[in-house]
């Protein structure tokens, strides 16, 4: 009898919750459904300042919204918990003695000082970067000693220094790397905590991972994990590296250039089924090429080899057009339920109510005032497009300042609310010596269109952080095609 297959997704918690996340869950929902097996969600915090719960409490929400369950993870619980890293740090700590004791793994008292020299020394000799092994030859009593003595201490894999490892990909058929590119990765950090390749090897094999499909851009990770998985002595799973998705200009899907966030196309009205067909789409096409299936459809069709290498294009004009056909397949009550439920709820339009009541004459007065609540992209009236370059500033000032506004103060924010607001556009004044009169006008005509609109703060909290970042970076584009 076959072993059972156990498919996995990991995000970690550090940001909103990406479209790369659910079309790499698919897949390996997909896989564990067509076989009868489980599919297991395991929320990876190993990196401690910048994962946090808010985070992984919207990926589980963007998941369940776009119509994909777990069997197993750390809010339905399962045989093989805990589901959260942080909380399996003992586990981690016995397996690296182990790797120890065989000698796969040795510790490394390196200071910080002395691997930013030896860093330096190769950059200038144009040399591979990388750990110079040190500490492996260090006698195993005296490493011992100087780690009871307190020294400060990581862990590092012993990478065999000759040959290749050697490893098969599903779709890409026997991976070969030198063992000479690949450097004595870091295992346990001097803080006791696993870094991301331990961890991970540990739990799909304790979690009795079957198939580990994940993104391309693992490969180079690949000889790392191999050697993890012959040092312990452990079965190697079927890996699986899907192709990446890509912007049309074939570069990897980026905030830049396209909405990555779940939330976004959630609240720009995108059907979750709708999203889920075209993820599906991403590199692999329907035995009789049918562009719109259900997600039942696709399980029962869906191959693993068949996936295609050529590193799809995330086009959102065509994942608009697929949204229309589900809109317009849609009863009218389900139609009318569906707008009721997400772009005119109750909760959103008593969000929106309190801003505007205080603003408008007419009860016809609401949709002009406050439309761009219910829009996905804004037109400037014309009065308000000059107004879209700060005073005392060109174009593409403007255009650098509201860029570096949504990467470095914006995109870090998770809990979106007014006071957040006001504070990031605060230290971003700080930081770059604007004033809030010179910022303000820019943000609030590329927000809304309009240069009367209510208070600004509370309108980019129920705008929500996707609609505001989407917006600003569409403004930028408009000021970069100004004259100076």
């Amino acid at each position: 009898m076959a072993d059972p297959v156990r498919t996995r997704i990991a995000p970690s918690p550090t940001g909103d919750p990406h479209v790369g996340t659910a079309y790499v869950a698919l897949f390996n929902y997909a896989l564990a459904r067509q076989n009868g097996g489980s599919f297991v969600l395991r929320i990876e915090d190993t990196d401690q300042q910048r994962s946090n719960l808010q985070s992984e409490e919207m990926i589980l929400d963007a998941l369940s919204w776009i119509g994909l369950d777990w069997d197993e993870g750390p809010d339905v619980g399962g045989p093989h918990g805990p589901y959260r890293q942080s909380e399996r740090t003992e586990i981690y700590r016995e397996h690296v003695e182990m790797l120890v004791t065989s000698g796969a793994a040795y510790p490394c008292f390196c200071s910080r000082e002395r691997l930013d020299a030896v860093r330096a020394e190769q950059k200038a000799a144009k040399a591979l970067l990388g750990y110079d092994r040190h500490c492996r030859a260090l006698d195993p009593e005296e490493a011992l000693k100087r780690r009871e003595s307190g020294e400060p201490f990581v862990i590092r894999l012993a990478m065999p220094t000759e040959g290749e490892t050697l490893s098969q990909d599903l779709l890409r058929g026997e991976i070969s790397i030198a063992n000479s590119q690949v450097d004595d990765q870091v295992l346990l950090k001097s803080d006791g905590r696993p870094t991301y390749h331990l961890a991970n090897v540990v739990d799909d094999h304790l979690m009795g991972i079957s198939h580990v499909v994940r993104a391309e851009e693992w490969i180079s990770s690949l000889p790392k994990h191999v050697q993890l998985y012959r040092a312990f002595g452990w079965t190697l799973p079927v890996f699986c590296h899907l192709p990446l998705l890509r912007n049309a200009d074939r570069s990897k899907i980026s905030k830049r250039k396209n909405p990555v966030s779940l939330n976004h196309y959630r609240r720009a009205g995108i059907l979750p089924e709708a999203l889920l067909n075209y993820l599906a789409l991403m590199g692999w096409t329907m035995p009789d090429e049918r562009d719109q299936f259900t997600l039942e459809e696709f399980v029962e069709n869906f191959r693993l080899e068949d996936i295609r290498l050529g590193g799809p294009v995330f086009d959102r004009q065509k994942l608009v057009w697929l949204n229309g056909k589900y809109i317009r397949d849609l009863p009218l009550e389900d139609f009318f339920a569906r707008l009721r439920g997400e772009t005119l709820s109750d909760d959103y339009l008593l969000q929106i109510l309190p801003l505007v009541q205080e603003r408008i004459d007419t009860l016809a007065d609401f949709i002009p005032y406050a439309g761009f609540f219910f829009v996905g992209d804004v037109e400037y009236e014309d009065k308000a497009l000059p107004k879209l370059v700060a005073k005392g500033h060109t174009a593409p000032q403007t255009a650098k300042a509201l860029r570096i506004l949504v990467e470095d103060h914006l995109d870090p924010v998770l809990d979106w609310n007014a006071a957040a607001v006001e504070a990031a556009l605060g230290d971003f004044c700080a930081a770059q010596e604007w004033t809030s009169k010179e910022l303000f006008m820019p943000v609030r005509v590329a927000l809304t269109g309009s240069t009367a609109t209510p208070p600004l703060f509370e309108t980019m909290e129920v705008l929500g952080k996707e609609r505001c970042r989407w917006r600003l970076r569409g403004a930028i584009e408009v000021l970069r095609g100004m004259k100076a």
